[in-house]
């Protein structure tokens, strides 16, 4: 959770924020007590007419609807990163934009009993680096996970 935090607070700019869009049943996987989620924009996707979210959270029908409200005064020019982190469909509409440049990934070298999964990495993303993301295999609790990083490949004109 550190390196999470970490990676969607840390911005360049000093004024400026970064911004984290959700869907419904990630927001609600957070503890209360830590939302929204501190030191950034928080969006989240629902389709809900429930407004049951505190007032500094931003409200959106659709993934669509979250860039262009963060393309237009005054986030525009208040943001520096947009973060995606979850759920599964939020990700693969997400890495199907073309504004998805980056896919960050924290691979856990275990099995665990679940029903949700990260979608299948598009081809058009291969491995690189980032000075901010530890390399090799990490270990917490007995766990073994390793962060990747993927970049949308250049397309080359001939």
């Amino acid at each position: 959770m550190q390196h999470f935090t970490k990676m969607t607070s840390l911005s360049k700019d000093s004024g400026k924020h970064n911004a984290v869009i959700m869907g419904r049943k990630t927001w609600e996987s957070i503890p209360e007590k830590f939302r929204p989620l501190k030191g950034r924009i928080n969006i989240v996707l629902s389709r809900s007419e429930d407004n049951k979210y505190p007032p500094d959270v931003v409200m959106c029908n659709s993934f669509e609807e979250a860039l262009e409200i963060l393309d237009k005064p005054p986030l525009v020019e208040n943001i520096e990163n947009v973060w995606i982190i979850g759920g599964s469909s939020v990700y693969e509409e997400a890495m199907r934009h073309d504004q998805c440049h980056r896919i960050y990934i924290t691979w856990i070298k275990k099995e665990f009993n679940c029903d949700t999964f990260f979608p299948k990495l598009p081809e058009n993303f291969e491995e690189t680096m980032d000075e901010n993301v530890p390399l090799g295999i990490q270990e917490e609790n007995g766990i073994q996970y390793e962060y990747k990083v993927y970049e949308r490949k250049s397309v080359k004109s001939e």
